[in-house]
């Protein structure tokens, strides 16, 4: 099916729009608290796992719903529970599991988790299985996969500039890796805004959102540079033949999304606390993707060969 829309006129108006929220995006990172007491972290803008902070965390998956400011009432008890007042307490997204983050010295007390079993107990507070998850990760160990995340994300972006560069040419590559800085942001911003947990299995959603958003953003370039060899585009404006472009590809990208929208949904609404971040990252890049590749990465070619072209 080949549509016949107008997009690329209306592209001022949403680019402008991708803009001032990427920029909003930026504010929102680089805040050093976060909004309405959504999220509380030591970190200046993302609230990070212990995979990249280092320490211990608490899961209590209780049978009700239970808030932090009982569990804060628990803990501060210091004769009881030394340093743990100031923890980070919080509340999983559609869950009623309560994380508490304490640092590795803390985690040395063996006798920690049994204590807090016991004191729930007799607060009547009920336990789902029993048992409360515990995970550690040292300082050392969680430097390192800082450094690998930022290093794999920097490589993706680096290998996407060049091979899109030697395949079309330098203003795609451009648009492209625009398009993917846009999703990506959108995406850091609103973890950061509703203080969900930054880990490793979330960084490999951010590498995903990559991938999706230059597969979607490569199928109108390609559609572009097939159109541009056609003796028809001779005759042809910049704007004509990226429009034309968009429109020819726009059955197989919408197809493409609401095929990958279905199953990802499926998975932030059934999928459990444990796939709750993972699947919501790559609900974001979905929906933001398929957007960007038609009004942020497309628009940058446009305005690249009206203003910056030599030939």
């Amino acid at each position: 099916m080949n549509f016949d829309f107008d997009l690329l006129s209306k592209a001022k108006y949403w680019s402008t729009l991708s803009v001032i929220v990427v920029i909003i995006g930026w504010v929102i990172l680089a805040a050093p608290l976060g909004f309405s007491g959504l999220r509380d972290s030591s970190w200046p803008w993302l609230n990070l796992g212990i995979d990249f902070q280092g320490g211990a965390k608490l899961t209590i998956p209780f049978e009700e719903n239970v808030s932090t400011a009982e569990i804060r009432d628990l803990l501060s008890d210091s004769d009881k529970y030394p340093g743990l007042s100031g923890s980070k307490i919080q509340s999983e997204m559609n869950s009623n599991n309560i994380t508490i983050s304490i640092n590795e010295d803390i985690a040395q007390d063996t006798n920690l988790t049994e204590k807090l079993k016991s004191d729930l107990k007799d607060r009547g507070f009920e336990i789902e299985g029993g048992e409360i998850g515990f995970e550690e990760v040292g300082q050392q160990i969680s430097r390192e996969f800082q450094n690998k995340a930022l290093q794999a994300i920097g490589l993706a972006l680096l290998v996407i500039l060049i091979y899109i560069s030697w395949r079309f040419r330098l203003r795609y590559a451009v648009g492209a890796v625009v398009a993917v800085i846009h999703d990506v942001t959108i995406a850091l911003a609103i973890f950061a805004l509703f203080g969900i947990e930054i880990n490793l299995p979330t960084i490999g959603a951010f590498l995903t959102i990559v991938g999706y958003s230059l597969n979607d953003t490569i199928v109108y370039f390609d559609r572009m540079r097939e159109n541009s060899e056609k003796k028809a585009a001779r005759t042809m404006t910049t704007f004509a033949l990226i429009n034309k472009s968009i429109n020819q590809s726009l059955s197989r990208t919408l197809s493409t999304s609401t095929t990958t929208f279905i199953p990802v949904i499926a998975l932030v609404l059934f999928g459990g606390p444990v796939l709750k971040a993972f699947s919501l990252a790559l609900l974001i890049g979905v929906i933001v993707g398929t957007y960007s590749s038609i009004y942020v990465a497309s628009p940058v070619v446009y305005l690249w060969d009206r203003y910056l072209a030599s030939e």
